[in-house]
């Protein structure tokens, strides 16, 4: 039977990321994806100025409403950019009306990165997101979101393996079963992630090539892959790996083309070979 997603996304209208880059992803696989804008902006927030913002908090409970008189339920609830506290309280709802018993509640929360909140947060936007994770499957959060989910100083590096096993557990201590920690760097030549499992107790750690710069949206390039694989019965060792590989090279080609990376990453020319790959 085919699966069915909601993707609780912001729409940039220019800027790979949030739900332009959800919505292709999980359905080249064959995920049927449903939508709910959190905010339209006329770009993304990273590099951009004189955007345009239009908060759609108000749509939001009014859509829901509609959705719960025709008994609609999702086998995924994946969560990204929220823009006020009445959304988090409204989106955690929502997990809870649109749920079935083996629903997959993916929560990216997004804050911020290299160490700084996304224009429109503050700090105590976290304590907020700690209680939507808290209903999460799996998060994903990067190094900077982890910091303020556990309100800690935030370190870049130098880190170890132990330094982020540390992380990730006592992430999974507050409710959610998988983490997945994007950003992760031992080296200058390499990046990736770490996924751990708390039931298995299982630490995994993924690495590609590190390309120089500021790559904008590549964190829901690979929620949105990582999802997809998940859904399509990958363990979470072998999705995270996926997501590797597929955002390093949507990375690469945006490096090589040339082409200005405020825009996004070119994950389209990776999708074919992507849902060929998880069909195989």
């Amino acid at each position: 039977m085919q699966k069915n997603a909601l993707a609780i996304h912001d729409i940039s209208c220019i800027g790979r990321c949030s739900l332009t880059v959800a919505l292709p992803i999980l359905s080249s696989v064959g995920i049927e994806t449903s939508v709910l804008p959190t905010a339209v902006l006329s770009t993304h927030t990273g590099g951009f100025t004189g955007y345009t913002f239009r908060d759609l908090t108000d749509d939001i409970e009014p859509i829901s409403t509609h959705w719960k008189s025709l008994g609609i339920t999702f086998d995924s609830i994946y969560t990204g950019y929220l823009g006020s506290f009445r959304q988090l309280s409204l989106v955690s709802r929502i997990t809870d009306e649109f749920s079935h018993r083996d629903t997959l509640v993916m929560v990216d929360p997004v804050m911020g990165d290299h160490g700084k909140l996304y224009a429109n947060f503050t700090e105590s936007f976290a304590a907020g997101f700690r209680e939507l994770c808290k209903k999460a499957d799996i998060i994903t959060p990067n190094l900077t979101e982890a910091a303020l989910l556990l309100s800690q100083p935030y370190k870049d590096s130098g880190y170890s393996k132990s330094y982020i096993e540390d992380i990730m557990k006592r992430l999974a201590e507050t409710g959610p079963e998988k983490i997945v920690l994007t950003g992760v760097s031992f080296s200058e030549n390499s990046l990736g992630c770490a996924a751990y499992d708390r039931a298995k107790n299982e630490t995994s750690f993924i690495f590609d090539e590190s390309i120089p710069g500021i790559y904008h949206g590549t964190g829901d390039v690979f929620a949105s892959v990582l999802l997809a694989a998940l859904l399509c019965g990958f363990q979470l060792p072998d999705a995270a790996s996926e997501a590797v590989t597929f955002t390093a090279a949507a990375i690469r080609r945006t490096s090589e083309s040339g082409r200005n990376p405020i825009y996004g990453v070119d994950f389209e020319h990776g999708i074919a070979d992507f849902a060929q790959n998880l069909k195989s």
